[in-house]
């Protein structure tokens, strides 16, 4: 997958520099469970940032790309229970209806507000854009863990429904410049799925992990293939993903 992250990153950098100085490029990077979407947009923004850094990126000034993951739009587990079926909501967790797409996409619409006159680096009074993570350790998001400034340029965007075609995450999809959808066999995602479950600890037997894979990974997996919008790239993934979702609680 390297060699296609790299591809991509080039294919990135020389995008950038026909985008106006005041504005972001935003890719979203949507697949299945499992299809390495979350490696490949890292390993993308890793070859990026190298890029940028040489003599022939220079000309854009200070530039450079970071990645934030969907799963930070997860509703919180004291959300989830004061859902209508609390038990549901907790076994479905990574559904679609267990995010906010209001408040991502809300994130999205301030991506794209014209930036400000370059900065130096130093300059401590830039106010960044702030974007929720995962924290695997509480399982639950941390609302201030990413933050974006002016600088990041290039906002690599990945999770399963960052260009799904219904209601706010609708919305959002259509001011992303690129949507890049990952692909995998169902299959060998369910393999993957059922090993990442159990090796991360989500689930704590194989049993479990086939029940979580079947009756949530993979439903999520078709509902998003059948309600996303139209990707601009469709990426084959070759290569056993090392990161893991907490969809899966």
């Amino acid at each position: 997958m390297d060699a296609k992250a790299e591809e991509l990153a080039r294919y990135l950098v020389e995008k950038i520099q026909s985008v106006p100085a005041q504005l972001r490029l935003i890719i979203g990077i949507a697949g299945i469970p499992a299809s390495g979407k979350s490696t490949l947009a890292q390993l993308i923004v890793d070859y990026t940032n190298t890029i940028l850094k040489t003599a022939d990126a220079k000309s854009l000034g200070r530039t450079e790309a970071i990645v934030v993951g969907l799963d930070g739009w997860h509703l919180t587990r004291a959300q989830l229970a004061t859902l209508p079926d609390p038990q549901l909501a907790k076994d479905r967790r990574g559904a679609h209806w267990t995010f906010d797409p209001d408040s991502y996409l809300e994130f999205v619409k301030n991506l794209r507000v014209p930036l400000p006159p370059p900065r130096s680096h130093s300059d401590s009074v830039v106010e960044p854009i702030i974007a929720p993570s995962f924290d695997h350790s509480v399982k639950d998001p941390d609302p201030t863990g990413v933050k974006i400034y002016p600088w990041h340029r290039i906002v690599v965007i990945e999770g399963l429904y960052c260009f799904l075609s219904i209601g706010a995450w609708k919305e959002a999809g259509g001011i992303l410049d690129e949507r890049w959808l990952t692909t995998v066999d169902f299959e060998k995602a369910t393999e993957r799925i059922i090993d990442r479950h159990v090796t991360s600890g989500v689930a704590g037997s194989i049993e479990e992990a086939r029940w979580r894979t079947r009756e949530n990974d993979m439903p999520n997996g078709r509902f998003l293939l059948d309600n996303s919008l139209e990707p601009t790239r469709i990426i084959e993934s070759i290569q056993d993903p090392t990161r893991f979702s907490p969809s899966g609680k």
